[in-house]
Order: C-alpha cells, then structure tokens, then sequence
C-alpha cells in the first residue's frame, strides 16, 4: 500500500457502506476521527491508513476492493495530471470504468460530464446504425449508444485517449472539431453536448466556411456554430441530438441563424432537459418543410404543438416556456388558496444563560435526526433536546452567517439554554416564523407567475 493514499468523505462511505451523512457524523462526534491531510474545507483529504486504523478500532466493518485500492493510488498524482495518468492504468474494462467514474466525480466542475439522466434522454430521442459525437469528451454518449457504428471527436488529448480505452470499437479522433473536422462521413445520427462556453471557437477562421447553410454563427454565439456544424455530419435526412443552454433560443444575435432553420424544417423540437439546459432535436432536412414543431417544458411524447408560422417573427423565440400557459395555469390554481400565517408574538425578556449548539448536541446523543439548512444531519435523543428547538437555532444561525456564507461553526455559535420546556416553547415559535418565512417564498414565486401570465397576455385583471 502506498503510504499517501488518500480518500475524501465520499470515498469512507462506499468502504463502509454507508451514507456520506454517516461520515459527517463521525467527523463530528469521534475526537479521534483522522485530521484531514489535504484536499480543502469543503472536501477535505484524509490518509487511507489513518482511516482504515479508526474503522478498525470502532469496530465498523469495510472492505477496501482493488479497485479502490488502485483508486486511492491514483489520487496521489497532481491533479492535474490525474487525467493522463488514468489514460495510463492498464486494467480490465469494468476496473477501468470505476475508475473513470470516480475521476468524473473528482473533476465534476473541470470536465463538466453529461449527467447521465441527460444522456438517457437524449439516447431515447435519437440513435441510428452510425453515429457520431464531434465532441465526444471521456466518450459517455457513445458510449450510451446501442450503434454498430461509433464515431467521436475529441480536442482534449487526454480524454480523446480515456475514450479509445472506453470504446476500443470506436473510432475516436483528436483534435478541434470545429476548426479542423476529422470526420470525413455521414452519420444516422448526430449527439452531441457542446463546449458551447468557448467564445474563442474560431469565428475569423471560419468566415467563410460551407457549413454555415443557415449563416455565419455570431462571434457569441458558438452554439449555433455547433448545431449546424453537427447538421453537416448528418445524413441527409439523419437525426441531430444537441444539449445547447436554454439562452440559445432566444438570444437576438441568433435570430436570423433560428429563422432559416425552421424555413428549412431543420427544427423538430427544443425540450428542456433540465434548468437552464435544452436539447435540440434536428434532421439534416429531406423532403416537405413540416407546418409545426414541439416545444416542450420537459421531455414526453415528442408531438408537434406550435406553428412554425407563429414563431417566425421578430425574436424568433424557441423557448419552450415562451410559449406555454403553465405560469398562468399556475397562478389561477394557487390564487384561491394562498394565505400568509400571522407573525407569533414575541416579547422583550433579560437575556437567558447562553450555551452553544455544539453543547446542545453533545449532551443529548441520540437516534432521532435533525437536518440543517445546508443538508447537514445531527442525531439527538428528543427527550433531553426538542428536535423543533434545534433546527429552529440552526436556521436562525445560519440566517445570521454574512450573505452568501454556508458555513457555520456548530460548536461555538452561541444560543440559549434552556429545559426542555422552554426549548419546547421556543421550538413552537421556531417552526410560526418557518411556516411564515415558506409562505413568503410561496407568495414571491406567485408574484412571478402573475407578472409572467400578465405580461403573456394569458390572464387579466377580474
């Protein structure tokens, strides 16, 4: 065993076979717990020694599986080159796919991986016989892909090397797609989740370049760069899969790049897949310009619902919420019932003695869970401390911490001491002021969906 090896939180819970809450726990409660070795505050580093010995001395049963093992060594190299030096691991496939997944998790931010909820969806809406991703990062929607045959595109070196070893049958070619296509055929079909955040894709070098059919993609636009970049690699007639951010049907220096597509009938739908994020559903057109396509709020049965016609004006906006009547639906259903609670009564008393919540929860150990504003969860015995009491000081803690903050210091912040009577009392007027604080949030997000439904035209004053 390599003497460095480390694990995060998240890595002493699959040892133990146990939830990351679990671990927080123990962090907290056990003063013997391994001092972090690393990492930061959010996603400290401990030495896989120090943690074998600790769950050994308190009798919690692990097991540390080779995979693991050859994990945690992998962790050891600058993170930096965390990436090549998994590229390098000679291993059997299902140890090499741990390992990818594992390094997805500790790149999330850096690699910013299809979710794989997303890629179902986007697997369910289009495949073929061939298919191609030009931008196929670490390979995880080819890799989803049912294909015979497999295509992909890869600027980054390294991952263009993680995705050969994910997909030995593949083809998978490195370099700039977009600058420098080595793709030389058509696919079925088309998947793609761009790096559509890259403002310096290439505008100047691609001025003139053929397949820009539907036009010259603004310089800030690198999405619409994409989408017919990815219709080029489609059969005429094949299907197009593009994970493109919700602004990309609505932004105005793209309007004219939307109108063509939809003249043409390059548009089959735009479905939000998650906040923020739309999948668009194209084909290489062939034949008759479709009348309608699908503008969908989420994904479901994929039927035509708006008018090409009515979308052609001076915005020329694919939101799927644009042209929806869910706000003022909404709105017309929580109207009726909507209330705001009263404030509770309070009075000005002499200060009580004062204790901390750290105290709090280390003289009522127990089973029954409370939870924090920030996920965090405090096992207590309700009989020596009031659950309603505790989550009332954690929220007033936390609502106290400078704009912006997560982060509180449990043991020190200072709260009343009270009996258990008094917690109980205070625990009452806790959870008044929460159901008030939940009905002001309620009556902010009705403010919104009002002025949506007003300014849609959807709904009026009675």
């Amino acid at each position: 065993m390599n003497m460095d090896e480390t694990v995060n939180a998240g890595d002493i819970a699959r040892l133990a076979d146990v939830g990351r809450a679990a671990v927080s726990n123990w962090r907290r409660r056990f003063e013997d717990f391994p001092a972090p070795v690393g990492g930061t505050a959010s996603s400290p580093l401990y030495l896989l020694r120090d943690v074998e010995a600790w769950l050994r001395r308190n009798g919690k049963p692990f097991r540390v599986s080779p995979a693991e093992r050859l994990w945690t060594q992998l962790r050891t190299v600058d993170d930096l080159k965390l990436g090549e030096a998994l590229a390098n691991v000679q291993t059997d496939a299902k140890t090499f796919e741990f390992l990818h997944e594992r390094y997805l998790e500790a790149h999330s931010r850096l690699l910013n991986p299809t979710p794989p909820e997303v890629v179902e969806l986007v697997l369910a809406a289009v495949d073929g016989d061939t298919v191609i991703d030009p931008a196929c990062g670490t390979g995880n929607l080819l890799m989803a892909s049912k294909a015979r045959n497999k295509i992909g595109q890869e600027l980054d070196p390294v991952s263009a090397v993680i995705a050969r070893r994910r997909l030995p049958k593949a083809q998978i070619i490195t370099g700039d797609s977009l600058r420098h296509n080595g793709i030389g055929q058509k696919a079925d079909a088309v998947l793609c989740d761009p790096p559509w955040h890259d403002r310096t894709w290439g505008h100047e070098e691609l001025v003139g370049d053929a397949r820009w059919t539907y036009g010259l993609p603004p310089r800030g636009e690198p999405e619409l760069a994409w989408l017919q970049h990815c219709l080029s690699l489609a059969k005429p007639g094949g299907q197009v899969a593009v994970l493109l951010p919700s602004a990309a049907a609505n932004r105005r220096p793209g309007k004219r790049i939307r109108g063509n597509l939809l003249r043409a009938g390059a548009i089959k739908a735009v479905i939000t897949v998650q906040p923020g994020r739309d999948l668009w559903l194209l084909r290489n057109p062939i034949g008759r310009v479709p009348e309608q396509i699908a503008l969908l709020e989420s994904f479901g049965p994929i039927e035509p619902n708006t008018r090409v016609i009515d979308l052609l004006d001076d915005d020329v906006d694919l939101s799927p919420g644009r042209h929806s009547r869910t706000d003022a639906t909404a709105y017309l259903a929580e109207q009726p019932n909507f209330a705001v609670p009263s404030l509770p009564e309070l009075r000005e008393q002499a200060s009580p003695p004062m204790t901390t919540i750290g105290e709090l929860i280390r003289n009522a150990p127990g089973a029954h869970v409370v939870t924090s504003p920030t996920g965090a969860t405090y096992e207590i015995d309700p009989a020596k401390l009031d659950p309603d009491f505790l989550e009332g000081v954690l929220r007033a803690a936390f609502a106290r911490t400078p704009t912006g903050s997560t982060r509180l210091d449990v043991r020190r912040t200072q709260v009343p001491s009270l009996p258990l009577a008094g917690q109980r009392r205070y625990g009452q007027t806790f959870a008044q002021l929460k159901a008030l604080e939940n009905s002001l949030q309620e009556a902010a997000g009705l403010v919104r969906l009002g002025y949506a439904g007003l300014l849609g035209g959807q709904i009026g004053p009675a």
